[in-house]
């Protein structure tokens, strides 16, 4: 029977293994996606799929670096329990190693590259199969830089926040790992001013100019009072706007310019962000690991 892609589909939603083995699965039942199920199950490759419906917010971040190439992820779980087994740590570290190697542009091509001769994704469903959670890769961002560059790592608290800064111009790493920290701790949004959405500055000149109106502001003068007020709002959420944390005296601009460099890009992951958390309580959560 031929087997479509319709049918591998519907049993990898079925089961939650991986497209190639529900292809093979399907080819060895002649198409019935019962006997598929079967199939997967005996082999072990559907155990992931009792935990598809359950909220992974919890987890870490992970850096892995090669040369001139570095790797930000974040995967999660669904207790910080999990966080803190060394077959979850060792699975970042596959799952950045495998990243690094094949450099895929999404979490689905991600899932298909392999690392010493297995896929990832197939490496992930064994690891929720015997540490018992929901696990998944959520998201990663790929950096590349040259010889005379610095990657700087950060991650805070073992991973909860992860941060990878690019700095041009210097190859001192601690340089760049204190950029990460800073990024860490203040959170900017963007590199530089020019990188802010025109709209964006455009609304927040609104607010502004509206607020000094309300204020009883000459009119006159609120043009100059917005433009001044407009440096604030950047220094909130632009990265070499802002007073560096380990020098309050100094901005990250100067900062990083009296060492020769410039910030040529920065990602900051925090775990779970956007997602939604599971409400439940401490001892719950302890009743729920033991029933298991």
């Amino acid at each position: 029977m031929a087997i479509t892609a319709k049918m591998v589909k519907e049993l990898r939603e079925k089961t939650g293994a991986g497209m190639m083995d529900c292809k093979k699965a399907l080819q060895e039942t002649d198409g019935d996606i019962d006997k598929a199920i079967d199939y997967l199950r005996e082999k072990g490759m559907a155990q992931a799929a009792k935990k598809a419906d359950r909220i992974a917010a919890e987890g870490l971040t992970h850096v892995e670096i090669d040369g001139n190439t570095a790797v930000l992820l974040e995967v999660n779980c669904e207790t910080d329990f999990v966080t803190k087994n060394d077959l979850f740590k060792d699975l970042l570290v596959k799952i950045g190693k495998a990243l690094l190697a094949n450099k895929p542009e999404t979490v689905e091509d991600a899932l298909e590259a392999t690392v010493d001769g297995e896929k990832l994704e197939t490496i992930i469903n064994s690891a929720i199969s015997t540490i018992g959670e929901k696990i998944s890769l959520r998201r990663f961002t790929i950096f590349e830089k040259t010889d005379n560059d610095a990657f700087g790592s950060y991650l805070h608290m073992g991973g909860t926040i992860g941060v990878v800064t690019v700095l041009e111009g210097t190859t001192d790493e601690e340089v760049a790992k204190d950029v990460a920290m800073h990024v860490a701790a203040i959170n900017p949004r963007y590199v530089n001013r020019e990188d802010v959405a025109e709209n964006e500055v455009n609304h927040e000149r609104e607010v502004l100019k509206q607020q000094a109106l309300n204020e009883g502001k000459p009119a006159n003068i609120v043009e100059k009072m917005v433009e001044g007020r407009l440096g604030k709002f950047f220094e909130q959420i632009v990265l070499v706007e802002q007073v560096f944390v380990k020098d309050p005296d100094v901005k990250v601009k100067k900062y990083v310019a009296d060492k020769g460099a410039s910030v040529k890009t920065f990602v900051r992951y925090e775990v779970g962000e956007g997602m939604e958390k599971r409400e439940e309580n401490f001892a719950e959560e302890v009743m729920s690991q033991i029933k298991k």
